[in-house]
């Protein structure tokens, strides 16, 4: 039997290292958005060139940021949650 009982549950792409938890709140233009971070903290992220014109970034997804060490309230995007991902994320309890 390959029931897992999880009612079809993904396993997701959990933050690692410095990364935290963050939702687009609005977008700057130059391959810029501004991001609300988990921390509470708002800030400033890339979106890098690996990313450009292959996955879109639009207004409340969720996504994951790396603050940089040596300027906080700037970071990059290294991965977005499509909705039933987030959606499931907000079921668990990781984001609000």
């Amino acid at each position: 039997m390959s029931d897992d009982g999880d009612g079809g549950r993904k396993n997701l792409r959990m933050p690692e290292n410095d990364e935290v938890f963050a939702t687009v709140t609005d977008m700057l233009g130059a391959n810029r958005v501004k991001v609300r971070c988990a921390d509470g903290t708002e800030r400033t992220a890339r979106i890098p060139g690996k990313m450009q014109k292959r996955i879109w970034i639009r207004e409340d997804d969720v996504v994951l940021v790396e603050p940089w060490d040596w300027q906080d309230e700037k970071a990059d995007i290294t991965w977005r949650y499509e909705k039933s991902e987030a959606d499931q994320l907000r079921e668990e309890g990781h984001i609000q």
